[in-house]
């Protein structure tokens, strides 16, 4: 594919942003408004549809009660329900526009270019977008990395911790959300003793916060950071959740991606949707999604349970 400078996307990715600094100290960010009021209506319309359409069992890609980690069986979904509807970018959806749309967006493109100085479009890579709904029960994530298992040692930790990030993954909230719980700093260090003897659902973790997101807002945040998640079946609840990844993330970003199984779909997305430049940035990133699968064989997955 030939090169193409994308002006309006790079403007902001070439110095140390404050989002950055922000990221790289707390390990997570929240940009507020990125979403304009018309961009929250169009999702919210598209998300009910969606989720409609998972529960009713017509939707294979679902986050099924109570398991927190993929695989996830859509046969459970009559009896368990779901937290969760998978592959918003899949071709068969017909909703899927409205969510390429904003994945690809040059605010949203912009934003994640500015926590990767020197970055271009051309490094990035395709990744997950997924939409995280109000469960058919309360529910609750317990404490975790996305990629480093609660086995680890602290030796092991601080290993995988050292390695530098090669995605950028967020929240989008299409209705104010506070489910997501972190402990600042986290990401930095190994778990302190105390991290380690705590309960997985345990609440008052010292240096903890609940992450209050209103409608349009995003927060990025590292996967790594230790975190959980609390869901209330009483409050509406559709927030976007996706990643965008960087060239050079190797085989532990090639499983964090390809353990939702989208290399099975992801060469038959249908981009025409999107503006010629935008096109061309998101035929990029699948080419590189689709080598980094073709690269890394078998996945396997991050996290059990």
């Amino acid at each position: 594919m030939t090169s193409t400078t994308h002006h309006k996307y790079e403007k902001q990715a070439m110095s140390k942003s404050e989002l950055l600094e922000s990221l790289e100290r707390d390990g997570f960010v929240l940009v507020p408004n990125l979403l304009t009021p018309e961009q929250i209506t169009e999702l919210r319309e598209a998300a009910k549809e969606t989720v409609d359409l998972a529960r009713s069992g017509a939707w294979p890609y679902v986050r099924t009660l109570p398991k927190q980690f993929p695989p996830w069986n859509p046969a459970d979904v009559p009896t368990h329900g779901i937290w969760g509807v998978q592959s918003l970018m899949h071709p068969q959806l017909r909703t899927s526009p409205a969510f390429i749309r904003t994945y690809f967006s040059a605010p949203m493109l912009r934003t994640i270019l500015s926590l990767f100085p020197g970055s271009t479009p051309s490094s990035l890579v395709l990744e997950l977008f997924n939409l995280l709904t109000r469960p058919d029960h309360n529910f609750q994530l317990r404490w975790h990395r996305d990629d480093i298992p609660s086995s680890a040692t602290a030796q092991e930790e601080l290993s995988r911790l050292a390695h530098p990030a090669f995605h950028a993954q967020w929240n989008m909230a299409l209705y104010a959300d506070a489910s997501l719980v972190v402990v600042p700093g986290s990401h930095r260090r190994a778990r302190t003793e105390k991290e380690r003897s705590m309960g997985e659902y345990e609440t008052g973790v010292e240096g903890e916060m609940r992450v209050q997101m209103q409608p349009g807002d995003v927060v990025f945040y590292d996967n790594n950071i230790l975190h959980r998640g609390v869901y209330d079946s009483g409050v509406e609840r559709m927030t976007l959740h996706g990643s965008v990844g960087l060239e050079g993330g190797g085989g532990v970003r090639a499983r964090n991606v390809l353990q939702h199984g989208l290399k099975d779909w992801v060469g038959q997305i249908d981009f025409s949707c999107l503006d010629e430049e935008q096109r061309e940035i998101a035929e990029g990133m699948r080419e590189r999604l689709l080598k980094m699968a073709a690269e890394s064989g078998d996945v396997g997955y991050s996290l059990d349970g």
